[in-house]
């Protein structure tokens, strides 16, 4: 398959142009990151969005590789002088690496088969008579006698037609259109089977101790919880089949005359071929597509989530105490001004089994009055809603305009003893830098959770069980989106947040904040070329997404590439708008009176009309925050518990968690309430992220209750 053909293969797969697919695919062969390309190169690609330029990218490495593995085949299959026309033609035209093996099957090397030995023994000739099927006045008797062969232990008849059958099950397990025929039956046609193989009694797998259902059915998440009951010997599964309807297409194929003298072993030979060689194989490939398609989807879900986590808006201008809950070893307690400095800690014991109530209370009331604290950011772990309780009474015996929030904590006590946490605070004990995680997280919540392995944030679902390789990939691709999509501060970014910016590394995000450490802050994104290993191209693909706010260039404050600069600086002058800050608005308004064609202004200044209106999108809003629009955070002044609901509540609640069959809402309560995907609208639902998403604040209604396990049913519907 030439480029040309996989440009045009990719472009109608997803239905855009091929010019756009080629443009796309030369940006990313130069180097240039996805949402550089996304965000700058929008003439090129025809304003392709990352999610588009993402699958680009994946579809062309897959064609490369398929291509490179038919020349593979194609060499091997020379070398053993058997490439006929018809077959190299199948080869070059096949777009599936799957069917692409099929092909290479009959020819590729195996271990010493039973149709080898066979073989060795001179049956090969027998047996291609019998797949030949010419007609015949021989018996059976008369066309195995010149084949016995006591010295290669071919002492009967029988021995004869068993290592025929043996050449012909081969035969038939190597041909590529049956595979692909059954392989897609079985995929349309079967059932998974799961029956009970040695559980626990309160296992997680109950459900499917003695469950079936069909393959074209089975959703993502209990394909998953099938394979995890599996793996933990709890469960049998299978796939079920009808073998006999399978037997039946292939002897109707195979067999020219079901009287004839070959029949018979021709039947034999072709039920074992697809028993013993055929039915084997496609259940560990059907096996695989169901697990890849699994994998898939819940990797999906987590990228979604953890974006959505990632997008969550900051809790701008306070003072935060960060509050790790525990009993034993105490409550870790961590104060931050509101850029996320730390200032000071404490441990208080109001828990069992000190019970120090009184003395927490006193400890942080000194510490809130001391460093003036707007807001208690509690950790959702172990004594959270104890906590909470401490919290809600101090707010109530407190003048101050003071308020808590309940934060997700997973992973807190991952960063707390990473590297990167004891080279930020090396003095500290890890259960304060815990705690300082937790105020941060408040404060800026994309800032602080980029320094977390994302498997560990707590979204999604079976995240351990899917293609480690494949998550992290999709993981690493979210946070570069988020990141970019929000944009970086040039001079308060720590290099933990600038190494996922376009073009910046590990080494050149670290290399930033030692200029910036020495020489002070950044004046204009031009000073970035003297960094040490920001070259050009780091230069270009990186500028446009690190702002400076108070610099020499108000331009640096946007997301205005400084290849467009001076663009927009005519731009301004030909309108007379002098002040970048104040001007966004009067310039549109000045654009919209001069009655001029903007692709007019975009030609007559320079720049492409979709980079027009981008200039203008943001010099109406310098240092615009994206994640401003979202809805902030629940702050709240008392405590929720189980016996103060009732069916019928209606509450407001921010979801922690979105799976397959649901969303996962904290109401306040020690265990998030479950809103199933039958409660998310009024309407059907096909997949819960179509309606809600991690971070938002939604109304629900309280449906059920059950005190023994503390568990909530809610719903959304009006």
């Amino acid at each position: 398959m030439t480029e040309s053909m996989m440009i045009e293969s990719i472009a109608e797969e997803l239905s855009i142009g091929a010019h756009q697919v080629r443009k796309t695919i030369e940006l990313l062969d130069a180097d240039n990151t996805v949402p550089f390309i996304s965000r700058y190169r929008k003439e090129m690609t025809g304003a392709l969005d990352e999610e588009y330029i993402r699958t680009i990218q994946e579809r062309i490495a897959y064609l490369r590789q398929l291509n490179e593995r038919k020349e593979t085949i194609l060499q091997s299959i020379r070398e053993q002088d058997k490439l006929t026309p018809d077959l190299e033609k199948k080869i070059q035209e096949t777009r599936s690496l799957t069917e692409l093996e099929d092909l290479y099957l009959p020819y590729k090397p195996k271990r010493r088969t039973r149709a080898m030995i066979a073989k060795e023994k001179g049956l090969e000739p027998l047996a291609n008579q019998f797949i030949a099927q010419a007609h015949t006045t021989d018996s059976l008797e008369d066309l195995c006698e010149p084949f016995i062969d006591i010295e290669n232990d071919l002492f009967t008849q029988l021995d004869v037609l068993k290592g025929v059958r043996d050449i012909i099950a081969e035969h038939v397990s190597d041909n590529a259109e049956f595979r692909k025929w059954i392989r897609e039956y079985t995929l349309n046609y079967a059932n998974v089977v799961s029956k009970v193989k040695d559980a626990s009694e309160n296992s997680d797998f109950e459900m499917y101790f003695d469950y079936e259902e069909s393959i074209q059915k089975l959703p993502p998440h209990r394909i998953l919880a099938l394979f995890r009951g599996e793996h933990k010997k709890e469960l049998k599964v299978s796939i079920d089949i009808d073998e006999e309807t399978i037997t039946h297409r292939l002897k109707s194929d195979i067999i020219l005359n079901d009287r004839s003298v070959w029949a018979d072993q021709l039947a034999l030979a072709i039920e074992d071929g697809y028993k013993r060689l055929i039915q084997p194989s496609i259940d560990r490939e059907v096996r695989q597509a169901l697990m890849e398609k699994a994998e898939e989807h819940a990797i999906e879900i987590f990228g979604v989530n953890l974006k959505n986590l990632l997008l969550q808006p900051p809790v701008e201008g306070r003072v935060v105490l960060g509050l790790d809950p525990g009993f034993r070893t105490g409550c870790k307690v961590a104060i931050v001004d509101e850029t996320g400095k730390y200032l000071d800690d404490a441990t208080i014991y109001p828990h069992a089994p000190q019970n120090r109530w009184e003395e927490a209370k006193l400890q942080l009331k000194k510490l809130i009055k001391t460093y003036h604290v707007n807001v208690i950011a509690i950790g959702n772990g172990t004594a959270s809603r104890e906590s909470e309780q401490l919290a809600a009474e101090l707010i109530s015996e407190t003048t101050k305009d003071l308020a808590y929030v309940i934060v997700n904590e997973a992973g807190a006590s991952v960063y707390s003893a990473s590297p990167l946490a004891k080279e930020e605070f090396p003095e500290l004990d890890v259960t304060i830098r815990g705690a300082i995680s937790i105020a941060r997280r408040l404060i800026d919540p994309l800032a602080e959770l980029v320094k977390i392995d994302p498997k560990s944030i707590g979204v999604g679902l079976y995240q351990h069980d899917v293609d480690q390789k494949k998550l992290a990939s999709k993981l690493d691709f979210v946070i570069e989106s988020a990141v970019n999509h929000v944009g970086v501060d040039l001079n308060t970014a720590s290099p933990a947040l600038l190494q996922h910016v376009s073009g910046l590394t590990k080494r050149t995000a670290q290399n930033i904040v030692k200029m910036r450490e020495e020489t002070g802050k950044f004046l204009n994104r031009k000073q970035l070329m003297k960094v040490t290993g920001v070259g050009a191209a780091a230069f270009e693909q990186s500028a446009g997404f690190l702002k400076i706010k108070d610099g020499n260039e108000p331009l640096d404050n946007t997301q205005i590439h400084p290849e467009s600069y001076s663009a927009t600086k005519e731009l301004l002058k030909r309108f007379e708008i002098r002040d970048v800050a104040q001007g966004g608005s009067l310039l549109k308004l000045k654009i919209k009176q001069s009655h001029i064609d903007l692709e007019d202004l975009a030609e007559d200044i320079g720049v492409g009309e979709l980079t027009l209106s981008d200039i203008l999108e943001n010099i109406e809003k310098p240092g615009r925050d994206p994640r401003d629009e979202m809805e902030k955070p629940i702050l709240k002044s008392d405590v929720l518990k189980l016996e103060d609901l009732r069916e019928g509540l209606w509450l407001k609640g921010t979801v922690r968690n979105v799976v397959d069959f649901g969303a996962f809402v904290d109401i306040g309560l020690k265990n998030d309430g479950l809103v199933h995907i039958s409660e998310l609208a009024n309407q059907f639902v096909k997949n819960p992220t179509d309606v809600v998403s991690v971070g938002d604040v939604v109304d629900v209604r309280v449906l059920s209750i059950d005190t023994g396990k503390q568990r909530v049913g809610l719903s959304m519907k009006k």
